[in-house]
């Protein structure tokens, strides 16, 4: 409850719904100067229905400041318990572009809906931007599950984890692995790209307790 020398208590509960809205409107100006060209914001008067947009920034729908209120400003007058948040729903601007849209309703001190934000977002400048980033992307299905090359070096160290990681899944050191399992160990490490390092076929080697030309034969 407010005290007797509240200042809040003591203004009119006009001013303070227009402070309210004026506050808005800062918060209207800086969401539409940061998307510029592609969110308009709007926000609306409810106490003025007739005359609601306050505030229009990134004008994608052809609106004026001092034109009416939308059928949801409308509904948000007429009933107190409506949303207070409408999230990301379908729109279209009058020449027929698709937008994404929010609407926030703001309330008073007394719960009553004094003003509307809205954000409605040009999906169809996204679209295409969507599709090509999708197009660049994309790979060729022909070779999804194995790549054809890696596209960074491996040096020795990560070569002899490889290895020995691969001789401790069979319970073994490398030297003590089989001659079957040495010939796929060395055809797995051409495949993720190992032997574009120009010493690792002399690594594996000294690590399988083989020649170089072993080596280059089992990865064929």
């Amino acid at each position: 409850m407010s005290s007797p020398h509240d200042p809040a208590a003591a203004r009119p509960a006009g001013d303070a719904d227009e402070h309210l809205v004026r506050e808005a409107e800062k918060i209207a100006v800086a969401l539409g100067r940061m998307f510029p060209g592609l969110c308009e914001v709007v926000l609306h008067d409810l106490r003025t229905p007739r005359h609601a947009v306050r505030v229009i920034e990134n004008n994608l729908s052809g609106r004026q400041v001092g034109d009416s209120v939308t059928e949801l400003g409308l509904a948000r007058i007429a009933d107190p318990e409506f949303p207070s948040v409408l999230q990301n729903y379908p729109n279209r601007f009058p020449d027929g572009r698709p937008a994404k849209s929010t609407s926030i309703g703001i309330r008073n001190a007394a719960g009553e809906y004094i003003a509307a934000l809205c954000l409605n977002l040009d999906v169809s400048v996204l679209s295409p931007v969507t599709l090509a980033l999708s197009n660049l992307v994309a790979t060729d299905t022909g070779h999804r599950d194995e790549p054809l090359e890696t596209l960074r070096d491996r040096d020795a160290r990560e070569l002899r984890r490889a290895v020995e990681a691969h001789a401790a899944e069979r319970a073994a050191t490398p030297r003590s692995l089989s001659r079957e399992d040495k010939k796929a160990l060395v055809r797995r490490l051409r495949h993720d790209g190992y032997f574009a390092s120009r010493d690792a076929a002399h690594t594996i080697a000294d690590l399988l307790g083989v020649s170089r030309a072993t080596v280059y034969n089992y990865a064929k």
